[in-house]
């Protein structure tokens, strides 16, 4: 604002005073020509002024333009004064004496009697001779003024418009700091815990925007930190359940003071039995810690699909007998592809677990392998009791059950399905679910022939 006032007032004072010069001089000339033709028409040999009509219109052009004219011969005397008081004085004007050379010039002055004065001289033609010149002398207080006036509207409207600039940064200053501010209070609460408040911000500019991120994300951590106490509460549940089994076998042994061998064979025998059940939750747990760190790595081998899935029904086959569920495994094709083959069999050996798990008893699961475009897919559809739909997009994030109550009761931890989605991923692939309550699921495994054929390593 400093600047811009002050290239406007020095462009307004140059222009003013500019146009003042030029009207002076201009007003100099046409006296200069009015008397160099009086002293022609009169053929004065020397430069005089006693023709009492010259002297009225000189005296008339200096009340019209409120100014002082002197006439000045070459001897720099003043021959007309239309203030009447520089007669035959000799006046050494750096002005007049330019003007004698032959030089049109102005200057500027202080005066303690009449203030900022401009003074004006051009020179006095005759027969192509300098004979003299003309001096106007004019107050420039007017311009002065009207600069000074500009100046004080300049400094007015600079000073509203400062108002309105540093009350309309104050208030946007306010807008953006306000949210950040709520945003920033927010993210401390979040920082110890409180994980459930939200930013409630308007608007669509940025800010808004990071409000909407930050509250999507404290919605998934909240989520998140949900599953992660109910997983730690339902692995606390199947540790604490086969611990409390064993200690309550050996306590039954050491009580007694004679036992049968063969009673301790069969409690043994329990005991290991619950060993293997807290063996298979520990692996799990240390699976998924070793996807979280990328520790996985693979071991492509060439395999037959067809027998590799024949393997794991095999080993499900049992628990499927106990709940009398039919297993039919449909091999419309032979598929041979490149895989790590004791991790595909993990992962889908959690999937028909899973099935075999979830579907009552006579049941049906049905599997079948088949060529789809670039991917060979493992369908595996049972009669169980189904998935919510709103429940299909969670199935496999870590912790997650759609049914803890039952899960605890079938032993399941929530780990299986994510581990078979990190391992499929892996391998480049997909799995996809379908399923209808009380109908039963459906899930297809995809793996990419062309990918493992080509790129084994």
């Amino acid at each position: 604002m400093l600047i811009i006032n002050v290239f406007v007032h020095d462009s307004i004072k140059n222009n003013l005073i500019n146009g003042r010069i030029e009207s002076t001089l201009s007003q100099a000339s046409i006296i200069s020509n009015i008397v160099s033709a009086e002293l022609e028409d009169g053929h004065n040999k020397r430069m005089q002024i006693n023709d009492i009509d010259l002297e009225s219109i000189l005296q008339k052009i200096a009340t019209e333009f409120k100014g002082r004219i002197l006439i000045i011969d070459l001897q720099k005397k003043v021959i007309f004064d239309s203030f009447h008081e520089l007669r035959l004085r000799i006046i050494n004007q750096k002005e007049v004496s330019d003007a004698l050379k032959g030089m049109s010039i102005t200057g500027e002055y202080w005066l303690d009697k009449y203030g900022d004065t401009m003074y004006t001289a051009v020179p006095i033609h005759r027969d192509g001779n300098t004979v003299g010149a003309v001096l106007l002398s004019t107050s420039l207080a007017h311009c002065y003024g009207e600069i000074g006036a500009i100046r004080d509207k300049l400094i007015l409207i600079s000073t509203l418009v400062l108002l309105a600039i540093v009350a309309t940064t104050l208030r946007v200053a306010n807008s953006i700091s306000e949210p950040i501010k709520r945003l920033t209070q927010v993210m401390q609460n979040a920082a110890h815990g409180k994980l459930n408040e939200k930013v409630i911000i308007s608007g669509e500019n940025e800010i808004s925007q990071l409000a909407k991120a930050y509250n999507f994300m404290n919605t998934k951590l909240s989520h998140i930190e949900e599953q992660r106490r109910e997983f730690v509460g339902n692995v606390s549940h199947e540790l604490k359940t086969p611990l409390s089994s064993m200690k309550l076998l050996s306590e039954s042994l050491l009580i007694q003071p004679e036992v049968d061998v063969s009673i301790y064979k069969e409690f043994l025998k329990d005991i290991d039995s619950e060993i293997n059940r807290l063996t298979k939750i520990i692996d799990s747990l240390l699976n998924l810690v070793d996807m979280d760190e990328e520790k996985l790595s693979i071991d492509y081998k060439l395999t037959y699909l067809n027998y590799l899935i024949e393997k794991v029904v095999n080993s499900i086959k049992p628990l499927a007998h106990e709940k009398n569920i039919e297993i039919i495994f449909g091999q419309w094709e032979k598929i041979q592809i490149y895989v790590d083959q004791d991790k595909i069999h993990q992962a889908l050996t959690n999937i028909i677990y899973n099935a075999v798990k979830y579907t009552e008893n006579n049941g049906k699961i049905e599997i079948g392998l088949f060529k789809k475009g670039n991917y060979a897919v493992i369908k595996i559809s049972d009669t169980g009791i189904g998935i919510a739909e709103e429940n299909i997009p969670h199935l496999f994030e870590r912790f997650y059950r759609v049914d803890s109550a039952r899960s605890r009761e079938t032993g399941g931890t929530g780990l299986g399905l994510t581990i078979s989605q990190q391992v499929i991923s892996l391998h480049q692939g997909t799995i996809e679910v379908e399923s209808v309550v009380n109908e039963g699921t459906t899930f297809y495994v995809k793996l990419p022939i062309e990918y493992m054929l080509g790129d084994k390593n």
